[in-house]
């Protein structure tokens, strides 16, 4: 039944720093918010997080935004994404029984050649060839060597969301085939590649269904309702990675329209009419739940490295010294991680610095443009790829809280960008939860609001032409990008 005052959707991000959620109307209005930080506990390549404190988390971010003034009683849906390849295991009754191995846990290396050798027709098919080693289905393979007894005993995968969409309903739960790209699922056919995991003996009981992103997987239980105070029978919706909600949070979902996530690291989507793919095994598509393919990658580089190095300075004073600074002659590759995915797969990447800055706002001022010069290699990779990109490019995560940093890439990349009003991976997930009740291409209408458009200036972007060339240069030198993907950038900017 429809609650006075209209339908309202809870969209629920579980990102790598903390869980955000938003209560949204059907006409976009935010109803309520609220947010919870994560512990994120790394050690060289490993990276893992306690799941038990991803639901303690949605349940207070939850508690926010009621207390926000959100009238939990009007939600119809509710729908959660998740960092792209997180996984653990979870016994018969939910309880997790392994660390959270996140995104960028590279722990798998040797695994992932067992992975490609017996997938590598699978993957082909797919559009990536090949697997990464933070990717799940490595990750699945070498936890299932530490725990061999975990298909006897009842355990089961699960990714990041679907811990929290079993704690929703009070059972177990389908996966979405977004979620599930990174451990094999064959996301045109809606199916597990079951030669391909006998091969790897992975037993086929320890995987959930697969159904594709918007579908109704179940409703919230009473635990669940007492819980975060939602209504016990709100419709559960499948939900999709952070990348594909910040996607549909932007509303880029026309063929050819893109979003650039700047958040902790650098998440590319767009949106084509075929599947996209790839030789080198970097972009990957996922399917969108309008029929289309959203191809992308995600990136080691990013925003994270602002709060990492620059959190005791003044960044409002710190953008204006850098403003006057750019280009800057000194170069920086800014990985927040070891690794890097996109726009080429090099695990033994590490960022560098061309020399030493001479001052912090220097360095901000090299960060800055890094990532703008890795954006934009990402953008000519795709385009490498015969993807589409001559649509509308919306700029969405923390990075856009900067008006330097967004006309910045702007200029590099010689292109208008959007910045939208409300625009969030939560605010995608409410998004996909009221596409159960109209197209998905008029709820996101009808729910983002965008808000200005920055147009590149010719002569500030030329003046990055330089440095983003030596930068190409330093990275074939280093053997981590190919020479053809190189040679296509430069030839890009000539056309």
């Amino acid at each position: 039944m429809t609650a006075a005052g209209g339908d309202a959707w809870l969209g629920i991000d579980l990102g790598t720093q903390g869980v955000r959620v938003v209560v949204a109307a059907s006409d976009g209005r935010l109803l309520g918010e609220g947010s919870c930080p994560l512990t994120s506990h790394r050690e060289g390549e490993r990276h893992e997080q306690d799941p038990e404190e991803w639901w303690r988390a949605v349940c207070t971010a939850i508690g926010q935004a009621r207390a926000a003034g959100a009238d939990l009683c009007r939600v119809q849906g509710v729908a959660v994404d998740a960092t792209s390849g997180t996984i653990t295991l979870l016994d018969r009754r939910g309880r997790p029984m392994t660390p959270g191995l996140m995104y960028d846990d590279g722990r798998a290396a040797a695994e992932v050649e067992r992975v490609n050798a017996a997938g590598e027709r699978q993957w082909t098919k797919a559009g990536y060839r090949r697997m990464q080693r933070s990717w799940a289905l490595p990750k699945l393979r070498w936890l299932l060597d530490r725990y061999p007894r975990a298909a006897q005993d009842g355990w089961r995968l699960a990714h990041q969301n679907d811990v929290v969409n079993r704690r929703l309903v009070g059972h177990d739960v389908p996966t979405d085939t977004s979620n599930a790209l990174k451990t094999g699922a064959d996301a045109a056919e809606v199916t597990w590649p079951e030669q391909v995991l006998a091969a790897l003996e992975i037993p086929r009981a320890i995987l959930p269904e697969l159904v594709l992103p918007g579908t109704v997987i179940g409703q919230v239980g009473a635990e669940a309702a007492a819980e975060t105070g939602l209504t016990e029978g709100t419709a559960v919706v499948a939900g999709t990675t952070d990348g594909c909600a910040a996607q549909l949070g932007s509303g880029a979902t026309a063929v050819g329209s893109w979003n650039s996530v700047m958040g902790t690291t650098l998440v590319l989507k767009g949106v084509t009419k075929d599947l996209v793919h790839d030789p080198h095994g970097v972009v990957y598509s996922h399917r969108s739940p309008s029929g289309h393919w959203l191809p992308g990658g995600a990136s080691s580089v990013g925003a994270g490295l602002v709060a990492r190095e620059f959190a005791d300075r003044d960044l409002d004073r710190l953008t204006r010294e850098a403003a006057a600074l750019l280009p800057t002659d000194l170069l920086r590759y800014p990985l927040v991680s070891p690794g890097e995915r996109f726009p080429f797969v090099a695990p033994d990447a590490r960022a560098f610095r061309t020399r030493e800055p001479a001052t912090p706002a220097e360095d901000f001022a090299a960060l800055l443009q890094g990532a703008a010069y890795v954006e934009r290699l990402c953008f000519d990779y795709v385009d490498h790829l015969g993807a589409p990109t001559d649509g509308a490019l919306v700029l969405t995560g923390g990075a856009t809280r900067n008006p330097l940093w967004n006309q910045l890439r702007a200029d590099v990349l010689h292109r208008p960008v959007t910045l939208p009003r409300n625009a969030q991976p939560a605010l995608g997930m409410a998004v996909l939860a009221a596409s159960t009740h109209e197209p998905l291409d008029s709820a996101a209408a009808a729910m983002v609001r965008l808000d200005r458009t920055l147009e590149p200036r010719s002569a500030e972007g030329d003046r990055h032409e330089e440095g983003y060339l030596r930068l190409l240069d330093l990275l074939v030198q280093r053997g981590w990008l190919p020479g053809a993907v190189a040679s296509h950038a430069r030839e890009r900017r000539s056309r």
